[in-house]
């Protein structure tokens, strides 16, 4: 009898019990996808509070044995002019990559609102020249760039991972002119009834309506840049105060190769601001990539 009732309330919801098992199906799927995804991390968390003994041992411990040891942590915070901590990794990070991130959001989302809103001659050649640059890859403008920017002096310098992120991303102009495309001409017409010049139109009634839009291109270019390890690797060799965060935990993890807790609590320290970046623009981040392309 109870069968008969749970039958017919399943179909009184509209869902038949195929339909249940493929949803079932579906989340345990899901279930497996993310404790592959999340397990690894726990476990690099977990054994960053291990001692060195018990992480290297080879049977693992999903929890310490010994108590919880903060001593890998403490050595994050060690400096010294020959190697680089991950603290002042960390610091070099956030002044090499956050004014080209900031500065080179502005000047993509000009131009995507140029290319979206405007109208001037040769706006699509001038698009489709732009998109032509996502398709050449790196390696072929590696040696030419390197040998721009020795000839003027960047190398060993900051400049090469800053001067040329503040002039945009083609990436960046695609998404944001998708996203524009969505917002209606007719606002912007009445703005320039209202007698709104091109920036007052961008500043006062665009840029306010495509806030998830600039903070999601602003989250992917900041991991973008926090998360390079080349360039820094190739800008900023033989200059131990100015190396990146990436570069530090290379060098970091050299110099504490027989201590894997110490490496894990540094690979650990490097995760959490990127954590707490995606936990605060959760939302709009999602937003923001989820209505790119779509007009509304």
């Amino acid at each position: 009898m109870t069968d008969t009732k749970l039958l017919e309330n399943t179909v009184k919801m509209g869902r038949t019990p195929k339909q249940i098992i493929s949803k079932v199906v579906i989340y345990i799927v899901l279930a497996i996808f993310a404790l592959w995804i999340l397990v690894p991390f726990y476990i690099i968390v977990i054994s960053s509070f291990k001692t060195d003994y018990e992480a290297m041992y080879p049977r693992f411990s999903w929890w310490p044995k010994d108590g919880f040891r903060f001593d890998s942590y403490s050595n994050v915070f060690v400096m010294n002019d020959y190697s680089p901590s991950v603290i002042r990794g960390f610091i070099n990070t956030m002044w090499v990559v956050l004014p080209p991130t900031l500065i080179g959001l502005l000047c993509s989302s000009l131009s995507a609102y140029a290319f979206a809103k405007l109208r001037f001659r040769g706006k699509n050649i001038m698009f489709s020249a732009l998109i032509m640059t996502m398709m050449i890859p790196g390696v072929i403008t590696l040696a030419p760039t390197y040998f721009i920017y020795s000839n003027i002096g960047w190398v060993r310098t900051p400049l090469p991972l800053m001067i040329p992120g503040m002039f945009g991303a083609a990436a960046c102009v695609f998404f944001m002119r998708q996203f524009f495309f969505g917002i209606p001409t007719e606002l912007v017409e009445s703005a320039k009834l209202d007698g709104l010049g091109y920036l007052g139109i961008f500043f006062r009634i665009v840029a306010p309506l495509a806030v998830p839009a600039l903070i999601a291109q602003g989250v992917l270019g900041f991991l973008g840049g926090y998360n390079d390890y080349f360039a820094p690797l190739l800008y900023l060799t033989g200059v131990p105060k100015l190396q990146t965060l990436q570069i530090a935990l290379a060098s970091f993890a050299d110099n504490w190769s027989r201590s894997t807790p110490t490496i894990l609590a540094g690979a650990v320290m490097a995760l959490i601001p990127t954590l707490i970046l995606y936990v605060v623009a959760q939302k709009y981040f999602i937003e923001g990539i989820a209505t790119s392309g779509m007009k509304l």
